[in-house]
């Protein structure tokens, strides 16, 4: 072998051996640390009391009451809107109904029950059934709430002024008739930002 060879594999040893030496005996400085993080959510709880509003008999065309009731944010998350599920069904005690006992019956929402004159919204309890949840918010909580909504642990009171109303007409098909009401309300949140 010549002495080129020679060195060139000994160069060649020496370089493969510096590389496995080094490799192992690389040495650096280290640390780590480790965070503890929590994702929560809120809650939402939105109650109405008292739970039941109205119970009343023996009404007559023209007979009219004034209920109050209060929304409460018992949650820890504000809310923003809050919109009503109307729902009722009639029980006809003599079969002879062809109106709807729920188109007689009218509904004013109040400012307060010492102010019966300032009415926020008026309707039937037929139209309120079929109002959608956005327009009952629009026309019966907005101007109650405004912007702000219902904060987180705070509380609103509402008065409500039902009307059987007398249309002047023969309403004797209504007699010893029913009308079992559920309104149901619904909170939303409000908008999400940065924490």
């Amino acid at each position: 072998m010549g002495i080129k060879k020679q060195l060139g594999m000994g160069v060649m040893s020496a370089a493969i051996g510096l590389s496995l030496i080094g490799g192992g005996t690389y040495a650096y400085f280290s640390d780590s640390e480790v965070t503890n993080n929590t994702f929560a959510a809120g809650t939402l709880d939105l109650s109405a009391e008292p739970t039941e509003i109205i119970n009343v008999d023996n009404i007559k065309p023209g007979d009219w009451m004034v209920r109050t009731f209060e929304l409460q944010n018992n949650g820890n998350l504000d809310i923003s809107k809050v919109s009503l599920e109307t729902s009722y069904s009639v029980i006809d005690a003599n079969g002879d109904n062809t109106e709807d006992f729920g188109e007689h019956i009218q509904v004013e929402f109040l400012y307060n029950a010492d102010k019966l004159d300032e009415v926020i919204y008026q309707t039937s309890l037929a139209e309120l059934q079929n109002m959608t949840p956005e327009a009952v918010n629009q026309h019966i909580f907005y101007p109650q709430f405004g912007e702000k909504g219902l904060p987180a642990g705070s509380l609103d009171d509402f008065a409500v002024k039902f009307n059987f109303v007398d249309n002047g007409e023969d309403q004797n098909q209504f007699q010893g008739d029913s009308l079992k009401l559920q309104w149901k309300f619904n909170a939303q949140q409000s908008t999400g930002g940065e924490k």
